[in-house]
C-alpha cells in the first residue's frame, strides 16, 4: 500500500499559488494550486520554488480537502494533529487543528466579503472544531480487519484512497477534485496528497489478564451518507441509507503486529429503516410522523441487503418501547420487514425499558440470551500470523436499533461486546471456561471506560451532549448520581436540538456535499430571519417582561398592594408571550436553511402523526405570512434541486465525477 506524505510545508506566492512541498523524501513531486484559476499541478521533481514565495511558519500534516462556497473555492488543511496509539506498527492521530485557505485573492477568511459567505466559513469551521475525526498515513482506518484481509491481494499497490470503505471516508467529498484529477492522468498522480479522514473515534489500550499481555481496541465509524443530528435525520432515504449509521469494531492483539494473534468483531447500528421523522415543537416529546411512501420496502430492502453483502447474516435488534411515543415506530418497521423479507435476517425484539425497569439493567443479560445462538454461528475474526489463512471468519452482524441508536444501543452493545470477548479470550485459552472477564480489574475497567468514552463522542456528533446510562457501561450497575447526570444531558439535549442544531445540520449538509451553493448565490435568506414580525416578537416580549419583573423586585414597597398589579401586569404578558411561543412552536426551532424540511414538517400525505403540535391557532391573516416564508424556502431548495439535477446531468455527460 502507497503510504501519505505525512508534513507538507506551505509556500506562498502572493496571489498566484499555493505550493505544498512535502519534508521527506528529498526530492518529492510539490503540489502547487494556482489561486486565480484554481489549476492544481504535480510539479516534476526537485521544482525549484518561485524566488518570491514565502514559507508557512505552520506544518501541514495533511490536505483534508478542497470546499466551494458562494465566493470562492477553499483549501482545508491539518496544521495540528494528536498521536492517539499505534496499530498493526501505524500511528493513529486525530485531527485538532485547521487553516482555511481561500483560493480567490480578493477574498479573506478573516473578514469575507459579505455575511453569506461568513456564515457559510463558520459552518466549516464549526464542523470542523466539534467533530472527531482520524487518520493514519500507511493503514486504512476506514475498513475492519476481515475486510482488509480479504482483499490483500488485490489491494497491491493501491492508494489509500483507493481502497477506503466509501461510507466512512468522511472527506470524501472534499477530496473530489484531487481525485478526479487523478483518475484522469496518469502523470498528474496525487494520491500520496490524498488523505482520507473518519468521523468516529479510536482508543486502544495496553491490558494485562494474568500473565498475558494483550491490546485492547475500540473503533467507531460514521457513514457520511444521512449524516446529520438527531430530530433532523431520521430514518432512511431512497438509496437504502439511514441516518446515524456507525459500524463498531472491537479487536484483540495479542503479541505482536506481525507475529500475533488479531481477533475482530464488529457491530452496527443506524435508524429504524422506514421514512419516519420527529417534528420538534418545543414540546419535550417531539410529533413521531410516519410517512407511507411508495418506495418504503424497497428503502429497507437496499438497506437490509447492502448490509448482507458486507458482512453475511444479521440479527436485527430493536429496542424501542411497545407502547406510548414510540409503538407507532416500532409498528412500522414490524409492518415493513414482514412485507420486505429480507434474506438471511433475522428480527429480534426487546423491549429495553420494560425488561430493564426500576434499575434492574442487569436484565439486558435477557436479550444476550435470545441472540447466543446467532453470535456462536456469525462468530468473529480470527487471524493468527503463523497461519496462511485465518482460523474464523465473522460471518454475520447484530444490527442494534433503539430510537436515536444512542443510549439503550450503546448499552446493548457493549454487552455484546463483552460475551463475544469473553469467548475470545477463552478460544485462546487466556481465561478458563469457568472464568469471565469480570474477574480482572484492569481489563474490565479499561473495557467499561473505552465503551463508555464510545458512547459519549457517538451521542456528541448525533445528539449534542453525552449519552445517557453511562454510568452503567462504566461500573456494570445504575447509580442515582448516573439518573442525575441523565436528567442534565435530557435538558441540555432538548435546548440544543430545539434552539442549535440546525446550523450543525447545515454544516453536515455542506461538509458532505449533501449540499453545494452556485457561485455568486447569495440569498439574504440565509442570515436574515424572515419570519413575520407578529412571531418574531414574542420572545422579545418575553424577555422584556422577565426583565421587568426583575426589576420589580428591587424597588421600594409602600403598602402590601402597591407592588400587586405590577407585577400581574407583567406576569400576564410574560404568560401570554411564553404562551404564545409554544403554540406557534415550529416557529421558534432552530431548523436547518440549507436544505428546509418543509416538505417533512408539513407533510400531508398517507402514514401517521402523533399530534400537529406548534402550528398555531390557524388565524387566516398569521397563516398567510408564514405560507409565504414558507413559499421562499421551498423555492430556495427547489433552486438548488435544479442546480444538483444540472450537475448530475454533466456527471452522466462524463464530465463531472459523482463520489
Amino acid at each position: 500500500m502507497k503510504s501519505l506524505h505525512q508534513r507538507l510545508t506551505l509556500y506562498s506566492d502572493g496571489n498566484e499559488t499555493y505550493t505544498f512541498v512535502p519534508a521527506e523524501p528529498v526530492g518529492a513531486r510539490s503540489l502547487t494550486i494556482y489561486r486565480n484559476s484554481g489549476d492544481i499541478v504535480l510539479n516534476a521533481p526537485n521544482t525549484p520554488l518561485p524566488v518570491t514565495a514565502e514559507r508557512s511558519p505552520k506544518t501541514i500534516y495533511g490536505i483534508y480537502g478542497m470546499i466551494s462556497l458562494a465566493m470562492s473555492e477553499y483549501i482545508i488543511v491539518i496544521t495540528g494533529r494528536e498521536l492517539r496509539g499505534h496499530i498493526m506498527r501505524q500511528n493513529i492521530y486525530r485531527a485538532t487543528e485547521y487553516d482555511i485557505l481561500p483560493l480567490n485573492p480578493d477574498v479573506s477568511v478573516q473578514s469575507p466579503p459579505n455575511a453569506v459567505e461568513a456564515h457559510l466559513l463558520a459552518l466549516v469551521r464549526s464542523h470542523l472544531q466539534g467533530g472527531s475525526f482520524f487518520f493514519s498515513y500507511a493503514w486504512d482506518i476506514t475498513r475492519r480487519l476481515q475486510a482488509q484481509w480479504a482483499t490483500l491481494q488485490q489491494d497491491g499497490d493501491k492508494a489509500l484512497w483507493e481502497i477506503a470503505d466509501d461510507r466512512f471516508f468522511w472527506n470524501k467529498f472534499l477530496q473530489g477534485r484531487l481525485i478526479d484529477i487523478t483518475s484522469t492522468n496518469p502523470d498528474q498522480n496525487l494520491s500520496a496528497y490524498i488523505l482520507p479522514v473518519i468521523y468516529g473515534t479510536f482508543d486502544i489500550r495496553p491490558v494485562s489478564v494474568g500473565i498475558h499481555q494483550l491490546r485492547l481496541c475500540l473503533i467507531s465509524r460514521r457513514s457520511r451518507y444521512r449524516a446529520g443530528t438527531r430530530y433532523f435525520r431520521r430514518g432512511v432515504d431512497s438509496e437504502g441509507h439511514v441516518a446515524n449509521f456507525n459500524e463498531t469494531e472491537q479487536i484483540v492483539l495479542v503479541g505482536g503486529d506481525d507475529s500475533g494473534t488479531q481477533l475482530s468483531f464488529v457491530q452496527i447500528r443506524g435508524s429504524i429503516p422506514v421514512y419516519w421523522a420527529e417534528i420538534n415543537t418545543l414540546r419535550y416529546k417531539p410529533d413521531v410522523q410516519i410517512m407511507e411512501l411508495q418506495d418504503t420496502i424497497d428503502a429497507m430492502r437496499a438497506h437490509l441487503q447492502e448490509n448482507v453483502n458486507l458482512y453475511g447474516q444479521q440479527a436485527i435488534v430493536n429496542l424501542v418501547n411497545h407502547k406510548g411515543h414510540e409503538k407507532p415506530v416500532k409498528e412500522a418497521f414490524e409492518k415493513y420487514i414482514e412485507q420486505a423479507k429480507p434474506p438471511k435476517t433475522r428480527y429480534e425484539y426487546f423491549d429495553f425499558h420494560s425488561e430493564c425497569k426500576n434499575m434492574r439493567w442487569d436484565r439486558i443479560s435477557v436479550l444476550i440470551s435470545k441472540l447466543e445462538d446467532e453470535l456462536t454461528e456469525y462468530g468473529y475474526f480470527h487471524l493468527d500470523s503463523n497461519k496462511s489463512e485465518p482460523l474464523k471468519l465473522q460471518t454475520g452482524v447484530v444490527r442494534t436499533n433503539c430510537m436515536d441508536n444512542l443510549d439503550r444501543t450503546n448499552v446493548a452493545q457493549a454487552a455484546i461486546a463483552k460475551w463475544t470477548l469473553n469467548r475470545q479470550l477463552k478460544a485462546l485459552k487466556i481465561i478458563q471456561d469457568n472464568d469471565s472477564v469480570d474477574n480482572y480489574d484492569d481489563l474490565i475497567r479499561d473495557f467499561r471506560e473505552m465503551w463508555t468514552d464510545h458512547a459519549n463522542f457517538i451521542s456528541l456528533a448525533y445528539s449534542g451532549t453525552g449519552a445517557l446510562k453511562t454510568d452503567f457501561t462504566r461500573t456494570g450497575k445504575r447509580t442515582r448520581k448516573g439518573l442525575l447526570e441523565d436528567g442534565y444531558n435530557s435538558v441540555m439535549r432538548y435546548l440544543k436540538n430545539n434552539f442549535f442544531d440546525g446550523a450543525r445540520q447545515d454544516a453536515f449538509d455542506l461538509m458532505t456535499g449533501a449540499w453545494f451553493p452556485r457561485r455568486g448565490w447569495n440569498p439574504a435568506t440565509l442570515v436574515v430571519d424572515r419570519r413575520p414580525l407578529l412571531i418574531r416578537a414574542p420572545p422579545y416580549i418575553l424577555f422584556f417582561s422577565l426583565f421587568m419583573i426583575c426589576a420589580g423586585l428591587t424597588l421600594p414597597r409602600t403598602s402590601d398592594y402597591s407592588l400587586f398589579y405590577y407585577f400581574l401586569l407583567w406576569f400576564a404578558i410574560a404568560a401570554i408571550s411564553l404562551a404564545f411561543i409554544f403554540v406557534h412552536g415550529i416557529e421558534y426551532v432552530n431548523w436547518p436553511r440549507l436544505q428546509p424540511l418543509t416538505d417533512v414538517i408539513y407533510y400531508e400525505g398517507p402514514g401517521f402523526r402523533s399530534g400537529r403540535k406548534g402550528m398555531g391557532l390557524g388565524l387566516p391573516a398569521l397563516e398567510n405570512l408564514k405560507e409565504g416564508a414558507a413559499a421562499q424556502a421551498k423555492a430556495i431548495a427547489e433552486q438548488h434541486r435544479r442546480v444538483k439535477s444540472k450537475r448530475l446531468e454533466e456527471i452522466e455527460m462524463g464530465t463531472k465525477r459523482v463520489d
